[in-house]
């Protein structure tokens, strides 16, 4: 039993957001100190009346052109963002692509670290018999979450859906895993909206010693909080897949990690000791789009001929929650 990836296929809204319409809203930031700070210049974000399933069916009609949708025999789908709390996005989204009644269909909530999650989920799926050719679709719509007069976080996050397709092999392509978690609830949330606590329409506009301003129904992001624990997690988790696989980083043909922050993302490559040639970084016009965020560079990296067929690449992350982990794949 084997499995590997056969297609990737990215989509981005068409709005964009530059670091200078942030500055307007905040004077004491420049569109200069966003991209030097963040590493973003630019990021795409959804139309208000614009959705997670929407851009999840734009990205998969795209897949669609060039891959037969009748293949796929289950539907996984990773987002933070849902249409609704029920039904199912996953079943909204095999009906709106008119995929067959016959396959399997589910969510799961997690943000950076889901993609890595996912290839777990599908390479599973596969060795169960459960599925042949699946697709594995993020989308993140972060932009909804984030207010107004939070500078800081809508000058890290953009909006992205990705669709990839695994399909059963006879050599194995998606090698082991390491996924690890350490429950953490305080470095990012958003605390009100759901069963603890619900939305509150009242509640007030706070302001943090950084001046960004938010209320208890958006997205609240500790970034110190973030970095401090991924200092050692990311790295440890890395070497541990490696080992796992029976492999060195010279073995490695080229790294592909989460795209969170310059700063973050230059830590953990220095602190690996990898080669600025074998490690990619895509975040100045897209931003961090979660779920999204490895798969788009993914693609990238493919379509530049960056990484080509038998190559191996290590992947890492690191997400809310403490959700993190690695693993090694062969394209």
């Amino acid at each position: 039993m084997a499995c590997k990836i056969t297609n990737i296929n990215i989509y981005l809204p068409e709005k964009v957001i530059t670091n200078e319409e942030l500055a307007e809203i905040h004077p004491s930031w420049t569109a200069e100190k966003i991209e030097k700070k963040i590493g973003v210049k630019s990021r795409r974000v959804v139309k208000k009346d614009e959705t997670a399933v929407d851009i999840a069916v734009k990205v998969c009609e795209k897949l669609f052109k060039n891959y037969d949708k009748n293949k796929i025999d289950f539907l996984i789908f990773c987002t933070q963002s849902p249409d609704y709390y029920l039904p199912t996005s996953a079943c909204l989204i095999q009906d709106k692509l008119k995929l067959k009644t016959s396959i399997g269909a589910f969510d799961f909530n997690l943000a950076c670290s889901g993609y890595i999650y996912g290839l777990a989920i599908a390479k599973g799926l596969i060795y169960s018999g459960a599925a042949k050719n699946i697709l594995f679709v993020t989308s993140e719509t972060y932009s909804k979450h984030i207010n107004k007069f939070d500078i800081s976080n809508r000058s890290i996050f953009g909006d992205a859906a990705t669709a990839t397709v695994i399909e059963k092999s006879d050599i194995e392509h998606i090698y082991e895993f390491v996924l690890r978690t350490d429950g953490d609830e305080n470095s990012m949330i958003i605390p009100n909206g759901a069963m603890r606590n619900p939305y509150d329409p009242k509640s007030p506009l706070v302001e943090d010693s950084s001046k960004n301003k938010r209320t208890a129904n958006d997205l609240y992001m500790n970034g110190q909080s973030i970095f401090s624990y991924s200092l050692d997690a990311v790295p440890k988790v890395t070497m541990e897949a490696l080992k796992k696989n029976k492999l060195t980083l010279d073995e490695i043909d080229y790294c592909v990690f989460h795209q969170t922050t310059k700063y973050m993302i230059n830590h953990w490559r220095r602190k690996l000791k990898i080669p600025k040639e074998k490690f990619y970084m895509n975040i100045l016009n897209t931003g961090n789009t979660v779920s999204s965020s490895i798969p788009l560079a993914l693609k990238e990296c493919l379509d530049k001929k960056l990484i080509k067929e038998g190559d191996k690449i290590l992947l890492s992350t690191l997400g809310v929650g403490h959700s993190y982990g690695s693993l090694v794949l062969k394209i």
